[in-house]
């Protein structure tokens, strides 16, 4: 349990508290956004940071490479339900729904990418103890992810402080289409690379 690990148990430490501030009110208003999105994005940097000092000070352990992308996981995934319940309320009241309806299959598509490979992962560490650590894509994949997560998590606040050149989440579908894009093509190249452990 080094410092890289550490802070990824941080990062997924700090999920449950960006729920409760972006789903529960507390009478903050839309301060509730900008504060979950500061912790949300806060957990992301820890992402960054494990990383770099477990390759710089060469802390790099087979507990890592499970722990640190699975954290990444529960992090995109856990963002993408709350966004999903959040248009799910929006479409309710008449608000968004084309938005809602390509922002739940965007999540789907995430979802089962994620579980699509980490089932793989453990099957290529049941077969030879083989432990697949994230790829150039894979990383690629999850940076693009946290953009959009992030963006969309604040987005509504850029809608209550009146800052308009932020319309009909056109922002939002371009980082929505390119998460998308990255985590189907890292996904067929996870398959591609490893399809030898599920090939039988």
């Amino acid at each position: 349990m080094n410092l890289p690990n550490k802070l990824s148990l941080l990062r997924v430490f700090l999920v449950p508290i960006f729920m409760v501030f972006y789903l529960c009110n507390f009478g903050l208003g839309i301060w509730r956004f900008v504060i979950a999105a500061v912790i949300y994005m806060a957990a992301g940097f820890t992402d960054f940071l494990d990383g770099n000092i477990a390759r710089k000070y060469g802390l790099v352990t087979n507990l890592g490479k499970f722990l640190d992308p699975l954290a990444d996981k529960f992090m995109v995934m856990t963002s993408l339900l709350c966004l999903c319940y959040m248009s799910a309320i929006n479409a309710v009241n008449g608000n968004d729904k084309i938005y809602g309806a390509c922002l739940v299959v965007a999540s789907a598509i995430v979802i089962f990418r994620e579980l699509a490979i980490t089932s793989m992962r453990l099957v290529a560490a049941s077969t030879d103890g083989s432990v697949i650590a994230a790829a150039y894509l894979g990383k690629l994949k999850t940076v693009t992810q946290m953009v959009f997560t992030s963006f969309a998590i604040i987005e509504p606040a850029f809608y209550g402080f009146g800052i308009s050149f932020i319309n009909n989440h056109v922002l939002s579908y371009v980082l929505m289409a390119l998460m998308t894009i990255m985590t189907v093509w890292s996904g067929i190249d996870y398959l591609k690379s490893y399809w030898k452990y599920i090939k039988e």
